[in-house]
């Protein structure tokens, strides 16, 4: 495998465990609100992300660092044509970030009211902001940046809602599936909409009946995101979650493979890519800390494994 396949597979891996990790935390700072009745479960709610929030952002950095350092041209292309929707993203990481912290150091629940403000906005921001940048980089179309933005803004609230089910119990897990219920009605033909456009976009490969694992990748993220719905339907909390994970996450291997070989219109990834001794050593520096990276946060997500309860007061 030649250096700039093997990159453009990692920053799609790293994107990747981006949007599905990331995606249950937008989704519970959306609905931290509307699952919680008073401030013991708002804790309960925002408690299910507190270890691993700041971890799973990690995944955003390593994916733009991957992508300045392997492949600078697309790096540069990507964010100043988007500009505005990716500063956008960043305001609303930080207010986000800003607000988890603060919101545990502060005693008045006016300053509580603004942190949760913080943290809803914050995850509003990123979870249709990102949808409508890759909608629209494959689309070239304020209609398909549109319907991308709904498809994952619904698509991170029914995961956050699936994984608020899978972590907490009592009258909190009850909301949260009735919760993941309702915004099925959403989330569902949004997602038949938006996948189902994926291998048509014609952005990158002029024929596409040569890459029939695109139309598979798609068609399975739609019945993985089905089959998420039933089971939560059903009460399976962990099959429904690892189901709504393989929906975005071969939602996610679909839109990269509809951008290779040219991630930016004009622009391959041959031409974008740096030059064969950059390229060498970040597979070495790659091949030797990947795996700790991903061992340490697979470890961190078992010791927080069990389920949380609301702190009686």
């Amino acid at each position: 495998m030649e250096l700039t396949t093997f990159w453009f597979a990692v920053i799609a891996f790293l994107w990747t465990g981006y949007f599905v990790l990331e995606g249950f935390d937008f989704g519970v700072g959306l609905l931290a609100p509307a699952l919680s009745r008073n401030e013991a479960e708002r804790k309960q709610v925002l408690g299910t992300i507190g270890p691993v929030w700041d971890g799973n952002e990690v995944w955003l950095i390593t994916a733009v660092g991957a992508m300045f350092a392997a492949f600078p041209a697309w790096y540069a292309g990507l964010l100043s044509e988007f500009y505005l929707p990716v500063t956008l993203v960043l305001v609303g990481l930080i207010v986000r970030g800003v607000g988890l912290e603060w919101r545990g150091k502060v005693h008045h629940s006016s300053d509580r009211a603004w942190c949760d403000l913080g943290i809803l906005v914050g995850s509003a921001l990123p979870a249709f902001l990102w949808g409508a940048v890759f909608a629209d980089l494959l689309h070239d179309s304020a209609i398909a940046a549109l319907v991308g933005g709904v498809f994952s803004l619904s698509l991170c609230v029914l995961h956050g809602a699936v994984f608020v089910t899978l972590k907490t119990s009592g009258p909190v897990r009850a909301r949260a599936r009735r919760t993941a219920m309702v915004t099925s009605a959403v989330a569902l033909p949004a997602a038949v909409v938006a996948l189902s456009n994926i291998p048509a976009a014609g952005t990158a490969v002029a024929d596409w009946a040569a890459a029939p694992w695109l139309w598979a990748c798609a068609l399975t993220a739609m019945a993985a995101l089905a089959a998420g719905i039933a089971l939560t339907w059903r009460g399976r909390d962990g099959w429904a979650f690892a189901a709504t994970a393989s929906s975005i996450a071969l939602g996610s291997i679909a839109l990269f493979g509809a951008l290779w070989p040219a991630p930016l219109p004009g622009l391959t990834v041959a031409e974008a890519a740096s030059g064969p001794y950059t390229l060498g050593m970040l597979t070495w520096i790659g091949l030797i800390a990947l795996p700790f990276v991903l061992g340490y946060q697979a470890w961190s997500y078992w010791v927080f494994r069990k389920r949380l309860v609301a702190e009686v007061s």
